[in-house]
Parts: structure tokens; C-alpha cells; sequence
């Protein structure tokens, strides 16, 4: 019998009814191996005694004949492993991780290793359905298509294509989430977002607006470089566990010091040769209380800083309020500690920076990052091997979801909403502006002048429930949300999730597009309006997807769509259809049908217009060639060593300069000058002027190998060329397609030809420019990144100190900061309270509690609490409790009384749903396709709290009171 893991107390087993039919059956090796569809060696871990779970009836078929192997990625987090399937007679029968894969380097960690599972899981949504008298019922497409375009229409009409909220997914892939962003635009709203925004937006926006692109600058394979390890905010032991194996190569090969901070012991953690536990929602104090100490010691790198940094004697100034004495009453960590970790970084360089969501999750998270960002640029840690910012992204496609444009805010490629970006994508999608501009609807202003929701940031996700519940003469819309598109979501991974409920309830229209029904079809009490559409996996179709590190990667199709789901790009052709602008919307794409769009065409078409980020160099069969001779890149560098992709670099890492034609290699580590540009080489971008307050913000006296250009220089346009008498190097078709932009006011991200970049690239320079990073932001609420505390903070004696923003209106709504924190909750609810990963569960959970591997592996929701404070409580290890926040959400978890929480602090996974407050909703699922484990949502207890950037979600710090149940 399988029992449960725990901090090493024996448990009796805790099955759910689902599982124990299963625990009884006996089952041997073969069978087991059958049964998982792993290669020997797999998920050895686990237990054989509970694997006989019948196949899907759709999936069954017997093993017999010719076994075809097919490489795929494994469609979990962001390291981008490799899948090898082995399919028979069209059947999924095994798996092998891909051994040539400079990722996974033939490792599976357990999710990986059981993903054959997502696509012959027997708890599959099978076919479209429609809640209907509180029953669910059975339909066909194109009467689940009828009834929701139909619906959707009458919406449109009477309030505005912004009352119907379309919300992507980093699972899409690539070509997915490009055509998922047009589709909006053409449909006429920004009201379109996706998982970025509550994960990894403040990263994005921080470290953008720092030095260029925001994205993790290095690799997990550049870390075997790395003499120094400061991971923060990140437990990649569980929510990266491949990432383990590069880390450790550096750790054990370069003797390089990993220093952990996190205000819990995690499973990364253990690995730490020094771990910091700080309060939550302190970062910044705790990196101001490490640089205190570089530059009072004179650790920074002086030269580094002069040429390629502008702001950081401003950085300074802060710093020096951050005494050890002050930071330690602050975060709660010794300064003596931080002194030793300063030396140690500044002892070891180059060292590189990890963070996650630990980091990102709060109201200043946006000062998180760019904190982090500030440490690397004081030690000279960035532009080198071994240094950089490995920011660790979640989901396996939320890079590029993020890369082509699923957001409220922006445009593939991170154009913005600007009449020229909108006017740049009108030419890459050959549309007639006035006809697009017209699908959109207007507001009019605090001037009383007319303005078109056309350029106006939408609602993002973290706050599509107040785009609901709000009242409309509060929003900068016509009118609430009325119809919900969660396409490849999971809501439980959200706060807030009573006033959820109630938002599910008021509107007029629920749709649920996933290969699993989310906790979207049971949270409400709705009784029609529902719809649940079944998508296929990813491993049922084709499609380039990016890795954290900026890799393309493309996967072949295992097996074809099970039982009635269809791809993603197959629904949204059907959408485009029903609405009348499917003609428009694929002008320029080749079409397998008169719905279905051929992926490969899709990638030529963002190929075409994705310039700012250089995701125009990797065509489809170039991403194919590197998938087909992994072998050839080494394992380090990722450059291939001879063989047909000789020179590049593996999945050519985004920016791919020029077209594919120019055969640029990507670029492994952003801003590296040692290389030339040509090459895979860098300078920090020169996107924010080149001039501020007097200053220079362009490079003193540095550039990239082999540059023309001895110095700094500004983003290139057709007038530099001009200037520079490079515009003879142009062909006349390059020289016709620019004038046919703006001619010389034509950019190097505007120019359809490429012709400005090659010709740059040629020089020997960047077309981006070459500037100072800036440590400074001028544009955000606090230039300086600034401790403020959270608004459920239980330091009441701070917030005078370090208080919060004033409430404020921004992405539509009214957003509260100040008068929550002014009110004290810290004595009805004097524990913090904090979420995160569990290694056996990825997201909301619903794809992999619905795997019996898996869910064998941890069946119950759970809340770690302090010994101490479990004992003041009376709360046993093992025991039921009761789990509130101030807002009022409570949920009935399991307690695991341990000391990976410091006193005072709770710390809860996010992976669970299907109960709510108490209660079991598994009977509200439709027959067959309830997840094997549910549990509570950390998330009912959450609470509001929004970054003052980008609106993303704090739930790494809040308040909770436990009790036992």
C-alpha cells in the first residue's frame, strides 16, 4: 500500500475512492511499464501496486506492428524537455525522455515522465457540452459554435465587443497564441490576456524597462558557467526539476556556492550551501541589505558601471538607509548573514540570479525583479557566460504566449497599442486599418473627446472578475464583461475565488475551451449558460514552442485528436468563421481545410512581423533541423559542433536576427559584447532615449566584437543608414519595401524587408542601439525599487515607514492600495500566509490531478504550519483545518505541522481545486471527467492585492488565521 510522503512521519494512506479500485489490482512489471507508457527506469519512485488504471476506450488498441518513434516536448513547465513517443498502429504506447536534448539530456522528472497520460487520460472532456436545467448535455460542434456565436453576437450589439473577455493560454503554442491575439484584434477588443499576467508579468515589465527585453538573459545550460548560484522566490527543485541537473553541474564542477533565499525550506533549499529566510513581500529590503555591504566594501564592479549603467548612484543613496540593523528588523534576517552572502557573490563571479514567482507575486513586484536586475549590474554579473538573469518562466509556453502578444496591453512582439503598432500589424496581416480600428469601440474621455478602446491597455486576467462585479461608470469601458472565454485556463490558480464565484454567476455566458474541464465547470452554481468545449493536447497536433531560455522548439504530432476535441486553431477558424472575417483573418495563411490554418504557414506569417524581438530568423524547417540533430549541439554553449545546423545555436534563441535566409544563429546570452552580432552577440538596447537630465544613457567607450561603431548608438532607422552611407549596402527590394513604410522615419522594427537589420548586423552592430542599462526607471511609480509592505502586512509598525500606494485607476478599473492597508487586520489574523509548487502538480492542477501516476503521489490539499504555532493552536500534524483570510475565503485543508515554515507563517500549494470552502463539488463535474484528487484552492483564501505595474496578483504575502476543524 502507498503512503503518503510527509516531513517523516508515516501516515495512514489517504485514498480517494477513485484510487483504491485501482490499489487493489496487482500488477507486474510489464504491466506497469504498459500501463504508464514509460521506458524503464521511469518514475521508479513510484509505486507499481496502484498503476492499473484502464486506457481511455477512444485510446485503446492493441501493441502490434511497426512502433514509430515521434519527438515532441514535454508540455509542463519551461525547461523544454524532450518527449520521445512510441506510437503503434496510431496508438501512444510508451515514452523515452529525449536523450539528445541539451535540455533534458535524457532525464524526466515526474510530470515529464508520465505525460503520454494527458493524451490517453480517461478523465478527458470527450465531446462538446452544454449545462442545461443544472444537467449536462451532449452536443455537436456546430451546434456549440451556433449557440455561442449566436450569443456572443447579441452581446456585441447591445454592449460592445469588449463585454466578451477572450482569455488565452501559455499551453497554445506558438502558432496558437499568435493567431488567438489576432483573433481579438479582429473581433475588437483588448479584453485579452493570459497566465503570464499572475506570474511572471512583473518580470517582464521590470527587467524590460531595465535593460531592453524582458526575458530570462542566459540558459539553464549557461549556469554550468556560473561560479556563484542566488536563487530567490524560486523552488526549481519542484516547479523545474530538470533545472536541478544543470544547477548542480555548476555547484559540484565549479565548486560554485548556492545561496537560497526564501522565507521557506524548500526542497531547493536542501541543496543550498547558504540558506536565507527572510518575511515575505521583503525582497527588496533583503537585496538593498546585500548591496549595503558590496558597496561598502567597494565590491561593485566600478567600470562596468561607468560604461554600461546609468542611475546607480541613485541606487546608491537608497541603499545606504538599508543598515543591517534596519534590513534585519525589516526582513527579519541577520545582517551578518547578508555581509557573508555579499562576499560570497562578490568573491565568485561571474554568478547568476534565479527567480521565480516568489518574486514576482506581490504589489511591488515590479521593484522585485528590477531589484535583482540592479544586484547583477552592480557586480558586473551581466552580458556574460555564467552570469546573467535566469529568470525561470512556469508554464511550457508562456514564453512565447507572452513573445506573440497574448495580452491586454500589447500586440505580438511587445509593439504596444499605438496607432504604428497597430498600423505595423495591419501591413504584416495586408488589413485595411479603418476596417480593423472599426471593429473596436470608443469611450469618451475626462476631456470629453471621443477615444477608441482600439489603443487603451484591457481588463487583464488578474482582474476579469471586477471587469464583472465593477460598477461600469467606473470602468474605461461601455459596459461589464458579459460572456467569459477561458481557453486553456485554470481560474482556481487566481485569488479571490468566493467574489469569483459570484462573477461566474452574473454572467451571461460561460465558455470552457481545455482538454479537461477546470474547475470552471463547477466552481458556480450556475444551472445553464455553460459551455464546455473539448480542445485537443498539445501532443495532438503541431507547432514551435519557447523555452524559458528563448529556444524554439517545434513538436511533431504523436497521435490525432481523441475522441470529438479538436486543435486550437481549428476552434478559432470555426469562431472566425461563424463571426464572418475568416477570409480577412487568413488572407496570407495556406489552409488545410476551410477552418483549419497549416501551422507551418501560421509561423512564416509572425516570422514576418515579429522584427522587435527577432523571431523572424527561425523558420519552420530551420526549427525542425535543430529538433532532428540535437545530438550536434553542445551541451554547454548550445552551439552546434559541424552537422547541418553548424554555428547555431539550439532552438536559435530569440533575437534571430533578419529573415531565415540570413541564416542569423540566435542569440544563447543576451547583451554578451564578446561576441559580434553576427554571431550571437549583444549590447543592452537603446530603447529609452539617449538622453536623460543631461546625462548620457548611450554606452561609454564599449560595443560588440567587431562593431564599426566605437561607442554608444542609438536604435537604427532608415535615416542612421543614410547618415552613416550604409543605405547603399540595401537591395532595391529592401530600399522599396521601406519606402513603402515611412521611408527614412522607417525603424528596424517596423521594416518588413529586414533590410535595416542586416544591413546593421553587417557593421558590426546592433539594430537596437547600444545603451547603458538603466537602474532607474523614470516612467514607473517608484523610480528607485522601494520596500513597501504589503497590504496585508502583520508589521503594523512599519507601514508608516513603508507604506503602500494610494488607490489609483489604471488597465480600466479602480485598484485599491491604501485603504486596505490601513485598516489592521494582523490581530484577527496574525499569520502570513503564502502559496507554491508541489513537484508532482503543475498550474491549476486539473491535467495532472487527472493523472493516476500522479495523483497516486499526493492526494491531499495540505497547510504547513510551525510546530510552535500548531502547538498554541492546538492543530495536530495530520489533522483537519480550517484555513481563513481576512477577506472571508476559508478552506478545509490537511495540516503538516513542520519547520520548512518559519514561526508565524503558512505556506499552502496552488495545485488543488473541486472543493470549495468544505464542500465536494465532484458530483458537478460531467460523468466521467472529474479530476482523481481534488482539494481546496489555496486561492479561496487569497486576497486582493495588485502589482502597481502590471496588475499582477499578490499571493506570496497575505494574512490568515487557522483553526482546528
Amino acid at each position: 500500500m502507498l503512503r503518503k510522503k510527509t516531513n517523516g512521519v508515516a501516515r495512514r494512506p489517504q485514498r480517494t475512492t477513485l484510487l483504491s479500485e485501482a490499489a487493489n489490482a496487482t500488477v507486474d512489471r510489464r504491466a506497469f511499464l504498459r500501463g504508464s507508457g514509460l521506458a524503464i527506469g521511469g518514475l521508479a519512485a513510484i509505486a507499481a501496486t496502484g498503476g492499473a488504471v484502464k486506457p481511455a476506450s477512444a485510446a485503446a488498441g492493441a501493441v502490434s506492428g511497426n512502433v514509430e518513434t515521434i519527438k515532441s516536448v514535454c508540455t509542463h513547465c519551461s525547461v523544454g524537455c524532450s518527449v520521445v513517443a512510441e506510437v503503434s498502429n496510431g496508438v501512444w504506447t510508451g515514452q523515452e525522455p529525449g536523450w539528445d536534448s541539451p535540455f533534458n539530456l535524457g532525464a524526466h522528472c515526474a510530470k515529464g515522465a508520465s505525460v503520454r497520460e494527458h493524451a490517453h487520460g480517461e478523465r478527458r472532456l470527450k465531446y462538446p457540452m452544454k449545462k442545461e436545467g443544472g444537467e449536462w448535455k451532449r452536443i455537436s460542434w456546430e451546434q456549440a459554435i451556433n449557440e455561442i456565436g449566436d450569443g456572443m453576437t447579441s452581446i456585441r450589439e447591445e454592449s460592445g465587443p469588449d463585454s466578451v473577455y477572450w482569455l488565452g493560454s501559455a499551453k497554445h503554442n506558438n502558432e496558437q497564441a499568435y493567431l488567438f491575439r489576432k483573433f481579438a484584434a479582429y473581433w475588437g477588443t483588448n479584453n485579452v490576456d493570459h497566465q503570464a499576467r499572475i506570474c511572471h508579468s512583473t518580470t517582464v515589465a521590470g527587467v524590460a524597462n531595465t535593460w531592453g527585453y524582458g526575458a530570462m538573459t542566459n540558459s539553464y545550460n549557461d549556469i554550468h558557467n556560473s561560479k556563484a548560484i542566488f536563487m530567490i522566490g524560486s523552488n526549481a527543485a519542484e516547479a523545474h526539476p530538470i533545472s536541478l541537473l544543470h544547477i548542480l553541474k555548476a555547484k559540484e564542477e565549479n565548486n560554485a556556492p548556492v545561496i537560497v533565499c526564501d522565507p521557506r525550506f524548500t526542497r531547493t533549499a536542501a541543496h543550498a550551501d547558504e540558506y536565507v529566510r527572510f518575511r515575505p513581500g521583503t525582497d527588496v529590503a533583503l537585496v538593498w541589505g546585500i548591496l549595503y555591504h558590496i558597496f561598502e566594501n567597494g565590491w561593485e564592479d566600478k567600470e562596468f558601471i561607468r560604461t554600461r549603467v546609468w542611475g546607480m548612484d541613485q541606487i546608491r543613496d537608497e541603499v545606504a538607509k538599508w543598515t543591517p540593523e534596519e534590513v534585519e528588523r525589516v526582513t527579519g534576517t541577520p545582517g551578518e548573514q547578508l555581509r557573508r552572502v555579499a562576499k560570497t557573490l562578490a568573491n565568485n563571479r561571474p554568478g547568476t540570479v534565479i527567480w521565480c514567482m516568489g518574486g514576482t507575486q506581490h504589489t511591488n513586484g515590479n521593484n522585485n525583479t528590477r531589484a535583482y536586475c540592479v544586484l547583477q549590474l552592480a557586480l558586473g554579473n551581466m552580458g556574460t557566460s555564467g552570469g546573467g538573469t535566469n529568470i525561470f518562466r512556469g508554464h511550457d509556453n508562456v514564453q512565447g504566449a507572452t513573445d506573440l502578444g497574448v495580452l491586454s496591453h500589447t500586440l505580438p512582439g511587445y509593439y504596444g497599442l499605438s496607432n504604428g503598432a497597430w498600423g505595423h500589424w495591419a501591413r504584416v496581416w495586408g488589413e485595411d486599418p479603418e476596417w480593423l480600428a472599426g471593429q473596436f469601440g470608443s469611450i469618451t474621455g475626462a476631456d470629453g473627446k471621443e477615444k477608441s478602446l482600439q489603443n487603451l491597455t484591457g481588463i487583464p486576467v488578474s482582474r476579469w472578475i471586477d471587469g464583472i462585479l465593477e460598477e461600469k461608470d467606473n470602468m474605461d469601458q461601455n459596459d461589464n464583461v458579459r460572456a467569459m472565454v477561458l481557453w486553456g485556463h485554470a481560474p482556481n490558480s487566481q485569488t479571490r475565488q468566493v467574489e469569483m464565484k459570484t462573477a461566474m454567476e452574473k454572467l451571461d455566458m460561460l465558455v470552457v475551451v481545455d482538454p479537461y474541464p477546470t474547475v470552471s465547470a463547477v466552481l458556480h452554481d450556475r444551472t445553464d449558460g455553460v459551455y464546455l468545449l473539448p480542445a485537443c493536447t498539445q501532443f495532438e497536433t503541431r507547432g514551435s514552442v519557447t523555452a524559458s531560455n528563448r529556444s524554439l522548439q517545434w513538436r511533431d504530432k504523436v497521435v490525432d485528436p481523441l475522441f470529438e476535441s479538436k486543435t486550437d486553431h481549428e476552434i478559432i477558424g470555426l469562431f472566425a468563421k461563424k463571426f464572418g472575417f475568416a477570409d480577412r483573418f487568413f488572407r496570407n495563411i495556406e489552409m488545410e481545410d476551410e477552418v483549419t490554418p497549416n501551422v507551418e504557414s501560421v509561423t512564416r506569417e509572425f516570422n514576418s512581423g515579429l522584427w522587435t524581438i527577432g523571431y523572424t530568423g527561425q523558420s519552420p524547417e530551420r526549427i525542425k533541423l535543430h529538433m532532428a540533430n540535437q545530438h550536434t549541439f553542445d551541451r554547454t554553449t548550445l552551439k552546434a559542433v559541424g552537422g547541418p545546423a553548424d554555428g547555431d545555436y539550439y532552438g536559435l534563441p530569440w533575437p534571430c536576427w533578419g529573415t531565415a535566409d540570413m541564416k542569423h544563429p540566435g542569440t544563447p546570452n543576451l547583451y554578451d559584447m564578446s561576441k559580434s552580432v553576427a554571431d550571437g552577440g549583444l549590447t543592452f538596447r537603446a530603447r529609452f532615449g539617449v538622453e536623460r537630465d543631461g546625462d548620457n544613457l548611450l554606452a561609454e567607450g564599449v560595443y560588440s566584437k567587431d562593431s564599426e561603431i566605437k561607442d554608444g548608438y542609438p536604435e537604427f532607422t532608415m535615416q542612421m543608414l543614410m547618415d552613416l552611407g550604409w543605405d547603399g549596402d540595401l537591395t532595391a527590394d529592401e530600399r522599396a519595401a521601406i519606402d513603402a513604410v515611412a521611408g527614412p522615419k522607417t525603424n528596424w522594427k517596423t521594416d518588413l524587408s529586414g533590410g535595416i537589420q542586416r544591413v546593421a548586423i553587417k557593421h558590426g552592430c546592433a539594430p537596437f542601439g547600444n545603451a547603458k542599462a538603466r537602474a532607474v526607471v523614470w516612467t514607473f511609480p517608484d523610480p528607485v525599487p522601494t520596500h513597501r509592505e504589503p497590504l496585508y502586512t502583520p508589521r503594523r509598525d512599519l507601514v508608516a515607514d513603508y507604506p503602500t500606494y494610494e488607490d489609483r485607476k489604471f488597465y480600466r478599473l479602480p485598484t485599491m492600495y491604501a485603504s486596505i492597508q490601513k485598516n489592521d487586520f494582523s490581530k484577527d489574523y496574525p499569520i502570513i500566509l503564502t502559496s507554491g509548487r508541489l513537484v508532482e502538480y503543475e498550474g491549476g492542477g486539473d491535467e495532472t490531478r487527472s493523472n493516476p501516476w500522479l495523483a497516486e503521489l499526493q492526494q491531499d490539499m495540505f497547510v504547513e504550519i510551525h510546530p510552535r504555532d500548531a502547538n498554541n493552536l492546538g492543530v495536530r500534524d495530520g489533522s483537519q483545518v480550517w484555513v481563513e483570510g481576512p477577506e472571508g475565503g476559508k478552506v478545509k485543508v490537511m495540516a503538516m505541522v513542520t519547520e520548512r515554515v518559519g514561526e508565524g507563517v503558512a505556506f499552502m500549494p496552488f495545485h488543488f481545486g473541486g472543493h470549495f470552502q468544505g464542500q465536494d463539488l465532484r458530483a458537478k463535474y460531467p460523468e466521467g471527467a472529474d479530476p482523481y484528487v481534488l482539494g481546496e484552492s489555496c486561492n479561496t483564501a487569497q486576497t486582493y492585492g495588485y502589482d502597481s505595474v502590471t496588475q499582477m496578483q499578490e499571493t506570496k504575502s497575505t494574512l490568515c488565521k487557522i483553526m482546528p476543524a
